[in-house]
């Protein structure tokens, strides 16, 4: 029987990525790890250009997380480390989950990022990146929200829950964008690309993806860069979900509309 191995530019890819690494499924089922390895690391890269390498990685660290996939996630983190994301970076990858996923998802996660990085020597815990406290994250939250998602939206959403769901509304501005998208570390539009990553990989949230696909254009992302998230979440989430996110972005940013530049506060 003929030796199957991915081709050249995926071993290429695949090295950089995971130096000196030999899977064990390359011996065990050689012929699915050829045409994987082809797929994700050579034909996938050629139309997710549009991202930065270590921007792809972490929009795909974070639909790990919201798939569950805690092992390929391991493996990945690694190999994003390897390639430039910073602990820190890596740390808020896990930390915006928390909102979409939820805790009882990313427990799990956070534990597996505390040990590969203490695997790799980084001393915890990282400096801290809030920049809100219990007095102010109310206020800067609410303003975050009103940024990203549109101050008219915002506003609806409001005056629209009824009177026994608006600690709902509170919580969303408090927490989701008080708590979370002010922190540093990582900037906010960023931040928007994984929240599309992870709501596309969740699958079941096609209203929110939508949502954030606005919410993406809004701070600067382009219908190019969303289009190279979903490119390169592809191998690692199946088609289904991935179709579900184009038509999303078709939607609220069609091909003929969508900006093509991105914005100055981007």
């Amino acid at each position: 029987m003929t030796a199957r191995k991915p081709n050249a530019a995926a071993t290429a890819a695949h090295e950089r990525l995971f130096p000196g690494h030999v899977s064990t499924l390359a011996v065990t089922d050689p012929e699915l790890i050829e045409y994987f390895d082809n797929f994700a690391f050579e034909e996938v890269l050629q139309h997710a250009q549009e991202l930065q390498e270590r921007t792809r990685l972490m929009t795909q660290l974070a639909a790990m997380i919201a798939v569950g996939a805690l092992a390929e996630y391991r493996v990945m983190l690694g190999a994003a480390l390897t390639i430039g994301v910073t602990p820190v970076a890596a740390k808020e990858i896990v930390y915006q989950a928390v909102p979409y996923a939820g805790m009882a998802r990313v427990f799990d996660f956070l534990h597996a990022t505390n040990e590969v990085l203490t695997g790799r020597g980084v001393v915890l815990p990282l400096e801290g990146q809030s920049t809100t406290g219990p007095d102010t994250r109310m206020e800067q939250g609410l303003a975050v929200q009103k940024r990203i998602v549109g101050e008219r939206a915002v506003d609806a959403m409001y005056a629209d829950a009824p009177a026994d769901e608006q600690h709902i509304q509170r919580f969303l501005s408090g927490n989701c964008f008080g708590d979370h998208y002010t922190r540093s570390g990582i900037d906010i539009p960023t931040r928007e690309l994984l929240t599309f990553a992870m709501l596309a990989a969740l699958g079941g949230a096609d209203a929110q993806v939508k949502g954030h696909v606005a919410a993406n254009l809004n701070v600067g992302n382009t219908r190019a860069t969303l289009l190279a998230v979903l490119t390169g979440l592809l191998p690692f989430i199946g088609y289904p979900r991935t179709l579900n996110a184009l038509a999303a972005v078709d939607a609220a940013a069609p091909a003929d509309t969508a900006p093509t530049t991105k914005k100055d506060n981007a």
